[in-house]
């Protein structure tokens, strides 16, 4: 799993000119997701992302997890992330996984989020055409892929 966390101050996820999910101050989470993810991959990036201390404390250093701010999750399945641009000018999604096997990890993810957050989180549409619009905080983006644990 590819995740690409953004902190944000407001967000939201637009699908067929309806708001699907919205946030104030919380992280927008795009999530990529492969045929080779487990559900360890799921448990362990889930924690990591609730428990990433990147927003700021009352000295304005980033020491605070989003649990601790109080902050929400707008999650976002997002296949292009597993693009392949080694040849050519077109990327290949060869190594992003098929909607039947992406479909139930990502709902396991949101349950997991979920349950690390001890909240409801924010969500696209699997698959849908979305419209997703935030305002970046810090600029603060981190990539994290569970390939690269160790």
């Amino acid at each position: 799993m590819i995740a690409v966390i953004q902190r944000t101050i407001n967000a939201s996820v637009e699908i067929e000119k309806r708001i699907n999910g919205k946030i104030e101050k919380g992280l927008v989470v795009l999530l990529g997701i492969e045929d080779a993810d487990t559900d360890e991959d799921i448990e362990w990036l889930a924690n990591k992302i609730i428990n990433l201390r990147i927003f700021n404390d009352e000295a304005g250093v980033m020491n605070i997890s989003v649990k601790d701010a109080g902050g929400d999750i707008l999650l976002i399945s997002q296949f292009t992330l597993h693009a392949s641009t080694k040849k050519g000018n077109r990327p290949s999604y060869i190594k992003a996984a098929k909607p039947e096997i992406a479909i139930p990890l990502y709902e396991k993810f949101i349950l997991a989020l979920a349950d690390f957050l001890e909240k409801p989180i924010q969500t696209g549409i699997f698959g849908a055409d979305m419209k997703v619009n935030l305002t970046n905080d810090g600029p603060v983006t981190i990539i994290i892929d569970t390939k690269n644990k160790i």
